[in-house]
């Protein structure tokens, strides 16, 4: 407790003389301390880079993906800049601009629910802070650890009448204030894949949130996708025309269809402008925890094959266990042109001649699997966006305290003892 509240201090310090000082130059700062970060952070970028090549409908070349990274980066430091500056200025419509406020107002006026969806694009807080000037307001927003931090960013979402709530009190909280003629914030462009509803989100299959939809549905109201855009120092709002529920259809068939909507009129506003949207979360991650170990769930795994035939049949004989393991990860394979994987459906097959082809330029993969003869690959692709390497030893030394001496274990029970929980894939001696 005592360094949340010494870390608070440190940032509200910092942050505090910065509300005295115009945007343009608060942004020329965030640009070069996002530049900074964009080099020092290296997970961060990391993931950065490896998101931007999974957005397959963009087709960015690796300079653009850096460029983009970047830019994001920068937008990232400028809307944490901006922090103090939201919490003391009285007067924020000089630099906050709704565009199209009018439909949205008439609706709240006739005592209409709204659902604002929304993302983590240029400065996401503005949007709430400028609807609650013009309209009651509810908004989702998830608790940070540090509750010092989070206690005063919430005062400043909060500073105009609004209110916010966690995300355990959402369908709830939510379905009251739309209810009462009010509008729900919902900030709703992050991967979840223990949601199960799988949408496409810029070409590559990603997991969302359906709260959107089910309360719309419930609670009779529209959805209205609310974007915003950073442009010479101010802040541009535009809200989408009210998509309605079909009241005549099933909620299971509304749900995909409003969802569809909604997330396409989003994903068209981040084609616009990718470098103002939040790229260094996972929106693609793909598996739950339930089954492989934080350190080891990705969503993007490279798996480099041997080319000696006599090595390559060990690996061979049981390589179906990755898709076991991963049933829903973006799985490539690297092998020898003169061999051929067996059957899996949904992944990327990669050829090569010569195991020096491998070093291939592609920000993609954040986990790699080297069972190659090139133990230089390890550092190429730790490089680039890989967090981790592991080669057949990794994995004997990570499985070590679960496989017992007495026995020869097969690859596929080597790879579930080192990736996976104990009794999930695999069991305990000693489990029921």
């Amino acid at each position: 407790m005592y360094k949340n509240k010494l870390l608070f201090f440190l940032i509200y310090t910092l942050l505090w003389p910065l509300r005295f000082f115009p945007p343009l130059f608060l942004h020329k700062l965030g640009k070069a301390l996002g530049t900074l970060a964009f080099y020092t952070l290296t997970n961060y970028r990391k993931r950065a880079l490896s998101n931007l090549s999974l957005a397959e409908s963009l087709q960015l070349t690796p300079t653009q993906i850096t460029k983009i990274a970047k830019e994001s980066f920068q937008n990232l430091v400028i809307t944490c800049l901006e922090y103090s500056k939201l919490s003391f200025k009285k007067d924020l419509s000089r630099s906050i601009i709704c565009e199209n406020p009018e439909t949205a107002m008439d609706l709240i006026a006739k005592k209409q629910g709204i659902i604002f969806f929304c993302g983590h694009q240029s400065n996401w807080e503005v949007l709430f802070l400028d609807g609650t000037q013009r309209m009651p307001g509810v908004a989702i927003g998830r608790p940070i650890k540090n509750p010092f931090l989070y206690t005063w960013i919430t005062s400043i979402r909060e500073r105009f009448g609004g209110k916010m709530v966690t995300p355990h009190q959402a369908m709830r909280e939510g379905f009251k204030a739309l209810k009462q003629g009010k509008f729900l914030g919902i900030v709703g462009d992050q991967g979840m894949p223990e949601s199960g509803f799988l949408s496409t989100f810029l070409g590559r299959k990603a997991w969302t949130s359906p709260s959107p939809a089910i309360l719309a549905y419930r609670a009779k109201c529209p959805i209205m996708v609310a974007t915003t855009r950073r442009e010479n120092g101010k802040y541009f709002i535009r809200y989408s025309d009210p998509i309605w529920p079909d009241l005549t259809k099933s909620l299971e068939e509304e749900i995909t269809s409003m969802m569809t909507k909604t997330l396409k009129l989003f994903e068209e506003s981040v084609y616009l402008r990718p470098g103002q949207w939040l790229w260094q979360h996972n929106r693609w991650k793909q598996e739950t925890p339930k089954t492989v170990y934080y350190r080891y769930r990705y969503d993007s795994i490279l798996i480099l094959l041997p080319k000696n035939p006599n090595t390559l049949t060990f690996f061979l004989k049981e390589i179906e266990v990755f898709r076991e393991i991963y049933p829903h990860a973006f799985l490539t394979f690297a092998i020898s042109k003169t061999a051929s994987l067996p059957p899996m459906e949904n992944i990327t097959i990669l050829h090569y001649e010569k195991e020096k082809d491998l070093f291939l330029k592609d920000y993609r993969y954040k986990l790699v699997f080297n069972f190659t003869s090139l133990p230089k690959l390890n550092h190429h692709f730790l490089k680039q966006s890989a967090f981790k390497v592991l080669s057949l030893e990794d994995l004997k030394n990570a499985a070590k305290e679960h496989l017992s001496t007495a026995k020869e274990w097969s690859f596929s029970d080597l790879l579930k003892r080192a990736l996976c929980r104990p009794n999930t894939l695999w069991k305990t001696e000693n489990a029921s």
